[in-house]
């Protein structure tokens, strides 16, 4: 039987949480669906690249491999480690929720600020705020969130991530490609084991000129208290971005149908394509939580061939007016 995303998913995702002690996350959510649902006119306006929502970022560490890709229709991203001069080895692959809320903001701040160089700030936990992570779990520790956050950052900024478009018509027949380092200027002044003490010098980015022009053009518009409910979920701001440029095709040209199969291959989750079933029940449960932060819930459909998005999605930002709110902070 067909699910559709057009039933009041938040009382029912409390009815399922009754029988069990309700969690600090779905606790969360739950307060972030109501807040949206009750005042969906303030959502806070956060952006992100276009072509990363139809290819994403890992979800786990790829390891030491090459290159990582996915490819989503005719669209190839690429992704290759930066170096590691000290280590004499690849810095590593940015994959998780991290680099996820990183690029959230740097998308963001480009389109705010218009201009390629980043200030981070003088203190670490003042930038983790920034990004809805909670200092106070910053210790020194090996697993803090501070340690992870600068270890993703590495990876990020260091990055070179390719998009590339196969052309196969009977008029055209070629290929074009956009290769960018992500930020290849920057300075790092922070002790990940004293992430509340200030640095003298001010921490900082500088985009690759490729790179900004990319995520500053047409960049799809999200709401930063639906992205702070969902930051533990790699596969939950996956499914959310692109919950949210679907369902704007939607409500302007019609149904817009994703089958299984392509779905996997376009985020960055490690399931086996021979065992599709595993991601399609992992997916259908997130999907629950990502419908319940849209104000009126996420308007979709599922079958055994894949997943609908419907017309009639209330959106938290108007693409309209996508930029009036970060310009205005400005």
């Amino acid at each position: 039987m067909d699910r559709v995303g057009d039933i009041p998913l938040m009382k029912s995702l409390v009815r399922r949480t009754r029988a069990n002690v309700i969690t600090v996350e779905k606790q969360k959510l739950l307060d972030a669906a109501t807040v949206i649902s009750q005042a969906p006119e303030d959502a806070e306006a956060s952006f992100l690249a276009r072509q990363l929502v139809q290819c994403t970022l890992p979800h786990s560490n790829p390891g030491n491999v090459e290159a990582w890709e996915r490819r989503n229709g005719n669209l190839t991203l690429v992704i290759r480690s930066g170096w590691d001069s000290e280590k004499k080895s690849p810095i590593g692959y940015p994959y998780g929720s991290l680099p996820r809320l990183l690029l959230f903001w740097v998308t963001t701040e480009a389109i705010r600020t218009k201009n390629r160089r980043l200030a981070l700030g003088h203190s670490l936990s003042e930038f983790m705020r920034q990004l809805g992570l909670v200092p106070a779990s910053a210790g020194g520790g090996k697993r803090s969130d501070a340690r992870r956050l600068q270890d993703q950052m590495r990876r990020l900024f260091r990055a070179l991530i390719s998009f590339e478009i196969n052309t196969r018509t009977p008029e055209r027949h070629g290929t074009s490609w956009l290769d960018m380092q992500v930020a290849p200027k920057g300075e790092f002044w922070w002790d990940p084991k004293s992430p509340g003490q200030g640095a003298l010098w001010g921490s900082w980015i500088e985009l690759g000129e490729d790179f900004y022009k990319a995520i500053t053009v047409a960049p799809v518009p999200l709401d930063m208290r639906a992205l702070r409910a969902l930051k533990r979920s790699p596969l939950a701001l996956d499914l959310y971005a692109l919950a949210a440029y679907k369902a704007f095709m939607a409500n302007k040209n019609g149904a817009q149908f994703i089958p299984w199969d392509g779905l996997l291959r376009q985020l960055g989750a490690d399931y086996d394509p021979e065992r599709i079933d595993n991601f399609k029940g992992k997916a259908k449960i997130t999907l629950r939580k990502v419908s319940v932060v849209f104000p009126g819930g996420l308007k979709h459909t599922w079958t055994r061939n894949g997943l609908t998005f419907l017309p009639g999605t209330k959106l938290a930002i108007n693409p309209r007016q996508q930029a009036q709110q970060v310009l205005a902070s400005g």
